[in-house]
């Protein structure tokens, strides 16, 4: 038998992460070298145990999601191929993960059997993208804020005042109504609240 192709798991939802590792185990041909809790942890753990494929939730403790360390695992070990797999996917989403080096994305709904062989498939080099998640990213397009735009949106998003959001921002208040009030009308929303809802259903922020 050739060598078997190693694994990382990195999702914070421990269940979830322990049955998949015990699913891939009946794979002849993969073997789960490692898990983690959060994206950071994945950084070590892949950099101690040099995976084939590192298999990532989208979404982990704040800073450290499977998007960001699959462009810190790009940049560190670029031997290492990347999926993110998760139950929120998103128009942007997908694209934020494509733009960092991410050779899958798929959906928690997939079987064990399923998951094993876009592995496999990731780790020869080809690309797997969910069919609806690519329709869905086609038809929503790209987001019409600029980055800025998205961050201030996001701080926003909790209902915290102006006068916070722009000391989180370390901008004036002014400036910080501007950008929400920009972002509010590139959206076609009423306030900014039906914004920041409108950007999270297509994954800008």
């Amino acid at each position: 038998m050739s060598r078997r192709i190693r694994v990382l798991l990195a999702d914070d939802e421990h269940l979830i992460r322990d049955a998949v590792a015990a699913l891939l185990s009946y794979e002849d041909d993969l073997l789960v070298v490692a898990e983690a809790a959060s994206g950071a942890e994945a950084l070590a753990m892949a950099r101690a145990h040099r995976p084939d494929v590192a298999v990532l939730d989208l979404q982990m403790p704040v800073g450290t999601d499977g998007v960001a360390a699959a462009a810190a695992l790009r940049t560190e070990l670029p031997a290492c191929r990347t999926m993110i797999v998760t139950s929120h996917g998103r128009p942007g989403h997908l694209k934020q993960a494509l733009a960092a080096g991410v050779r899958g994305f798929v959906p928690k709904t997939v079987s064990a059997q399923q998951l094993a062989e876009i592995i496999r498939s990731v780790h020869a080099g080809d690309r797997y993208v969910d069919p609806e998640l690519a329709a869905d990213a086609i038809s929503a397009g790209d987001s019409p804020l600029t980055a800025r735009e998205a961050e201030v949106l996001e701080m926003a998003a909790d209902g915290a005042p102006i006068a916070e959001v722009a000391r989180r921002a370390s901008l004036s208040p002014g400036t910080v109504r501007n950008y929400l009030s920009s972002a509010t009308a590139k959206l076609s929303a009423d306030n900014r609240h039906t914004a920041v809802r409108i950007a999270r259903e297509r994954g800008w922020v």
